[in-house]
């Protein structure tokens, strides 16, 4: 079926074939890691997003497609404040998983 449009082969990535064996440790250790939607309200809300990049959002897809060399190091940019933490629909204890996500991944925050 032709929906108008289609996705290109470099575009497409099957997300069980990656080896993101530290994102699912981080799913055991942290189960709101995968309770994530991605509605962008935690950055949206970011006080640290306005002075410089941080986007849970990004950070965690970059994690579950197993290349976060580029996103990881905003981590540093979180003051930890937990304003995201008020905004997230799906009641995600942000401040939680950043601070799991720095000891899975050995990042000193």
């Amino acid at each position: 079926m032709d929906f108008g449009y289609s996705l290109s082969k470099s575009s497409t990535m099957k997300i069980e074939n990656l080896e993101n064996s530290k994102f699912k440790a981080l799913a055991k250790l942290e189960p709101d890691a995968t309770k994530c939607i991605g509605c962008g309200c935690c950055t949206a809300s970011c006080s640290a997003g306005v002075f410089a990049d941080m986007s849970l959002r990004q950070i965690l897809l970059s994690l579950q497609r197993d290349c976060q060399d580029k996103y990881l190091p905003m981590l540093q940019n979180c003051m930890l404040c937990g304003k995201c933490m008020l905004v997230c629909p799906r009641g995600i204890n942000t401040r939680h998983l950043i601070l799991s996500i720095c000891k899975i991944y050995g990042i000193e925050q």
